[in-house]
């Protein structure tokens, strides 16, 4: 789908599943119909899910963060050990590129997602449980690309606070990019 380059609304990439794309590993999607009917005719969405671009498919095992005892951390298949990180950290770099290029105002990720988590997402040990410090691989790279992006997780955005400064964070952005 083309994009044209000068949207009357702001542009916002967008975790897929949020929209109600059936993407998730186990085939079904994470529509958040109160953020999507409240924002979607202010929006232009531009969606994108890692885990299918890269060739993951649907439905898939989970995957998950583990931290090696080295202190790595991998993103990981446990049910077939796969390790996606290079893979994942390959794909990312592109594809942020790429949304670089189509003038974002911003991005709403998936919270808690191997992938598009941006705050406390799981991380997997060897022994005892998860620790919730780490970030989406492909969160990491979206704001290690683009720092100046308005980037907030669908979860947050409930709150009227965050979504208020949220949007006014987009909008600035959108008059800064006109």
């Amino acid at each position: 789908m083309a994009i044209e380059a000068a949207s009357p609304k702001p542009r916002i990439g967008i975790s897929a599943c949020l929209l109600g794309q059936e993407v998730r590993y186990n085939g079904g999607h994470k529509r958040d119909a109160a953020l999507i009917e409240r924002l979607g005719p202010s929006i232009e969405w531009v969606p994108v899910c890692p885990e299918v671009e890269l060739g993951m498919g649907t439905p898939r095992p989970p995957i998950r963060l583990e931290r090696r005892r080295s202190g790595e951390v991998r993103l990981i298949m446990p049910s077939s050990g796969n390790d996606y990180t290079d893979a994942m950290r390959s794909y990312a770099e592109r594809r942020v590129e790429e949304l670089a290029g189509l003038d974002l105002d911003g991005y709403i990720l998936k919270k808690d997602s191997p992938s598009c988590g941006l705050r406390d997402v799981e991380i997997h040990q060897d022994a005892g449980a998860p620790s919730r410090t780490g970030r989406g691989l492909f969160a990491e790279a979206l704001i290690a690309r683009l720092p100046d992006l308005p980037v907030e997780e669908e979860g947050r955005l409930h709150d009227p606070l965050v979504l208020e400064s949220f949007l006014a964070r987009v909008f600035d952005h959108l008059r800064q990019r006109r």
